[in-house]
């Protein structure tokens, strides 16, 4: 089977249009169809249907779009095992949405500078889907937070950054006490479900404060904007975004020490493009200044975390 061939199904299986996998192809649609037709052909199936304006695939169709990007991904761990794939290479990243927001941008700049030939694609999720979808061979590497639990063996970390919590306030407010605005405004809660947010939910049970909750969001930089508006208080970990600049709020530290949020990129140390997620991981140091940790430190602040 031409894998060539086999892109150009999946391309118009996903945009729906042979016009459109022709002009992402740089192809004629005439060519993509032409292809179409010789794996269809060799399959001895019918693959496409025409709906109107787009195509749509057939029940054989269906069958080998999931096969059919398994073995496109296949064939690409090939060739990067081999070698035969050194000037380029994909690479499949997943990240948390407040790495988007923050060093993901100037990490990709780097290392687009040193693997000009390689694509990037990328998965936003949580910590725990990341973890999973990496165990799984679906992601190459994930920016995300250190796991709770003891990493495995085949697994790889580097940390990027330790965030510490913080109580963000309306700039009018930087000198007031932390704890009593957190007593007395209106709490705008980082989601319980994340890491971050079940940080903040510890540190408000162990200062025995009860707050006045308001709002409870995912989003941190949708959290700056709301307390830059005056609709109340906020713990969150202090990330690194310049879409902060320009917020009318204040970043104050908290009396009672709590736990950092340990932020960095995890990978298989098996994996057939270790050279790639090597480069990125290089280029993700060099933005933020990281290191790889060992797993002696890693051990030594779980067992100090266990204290807090």
């Amino acid at each position: 089977m031409e894998t060539a061939y086999l892109h150009s199904f999946l391309l118009v299986v996903e945009s729906g249009s042979m016009s459109e996998a022709a002009r992402r192809l740089d192809l004629t649609p005439a060519a993509v169809a032409q292809q179409v037709r010789a794996l269809e052909r060799e399959l001895g199936a019918p693959l496409l249907a025409r709906a109107g304006r787009t195509v749509q695939p057939t029940e054989a169709g269906h069958q080998l779009v999931q096969r059919g990007r398994n073995l496109l991904r296949e064939v690409s761990d090939i060739k990067a095992l081999l070698g035969s794939d050194a000037a380029g290479g994909e690479l499949l990243v997943g990240t948390i949405n407040t790495a988007i927001h923050s060093l993901l941008p100037d990490i990709l700049a780097h290392f687009v500078k040193a693997h000009p030939g390689a694509k990037v694609f990328l998965q936003s999720g949580t910590t725990a889907t990341l973890h999973k979808a990496l165990a799984q061979g679906e992601l190459d590497a994930a920016v995300c937070l250190h796991p709770t639990f003891a990493l495995p063996k085949t697994f790889d970390w580097s940390l990027l950054r330790e965030e510490p919590l913080v109580l963000l306030a309306p700039s009018r407010l930087a000198r007031r006490d932390p704890h009593e605005l957190l007593r007395t405004s209106p709490l705008i809660r980082y989601d319980r479900n994340l890491g971050g947010g079940k940080q903040a939910d510890r540190y408000l049970r162990a200062a025995g404060i009860v707050p006045q909750e308001r709002f409870e969001l995912s989003s941190l930089l949708a959290i700056a904007m709301m307390v830059d508006r005056g609709l109340g208080v906020s713990i969150v970990p202090d990330i690194a975004s310049p879409l902060l600049e320009g917020q009318r709020i204040a970043k104050i530290a908290l009396p009672l020490p709590s736990e950092p949020r340990r932020f960095g990129v995890l990978w298989l140390r098996a994996s057939p493009r270790l050279r790639l997620i090597e480069g990125f991981v290089d280029s993700a140091g060099q933005v933020s200044g990281g290191k790889r940790t060992s797993r002696r430190s890693a051990a030594t602040w779980e067992a100090q975390k266990s204290r807090l």
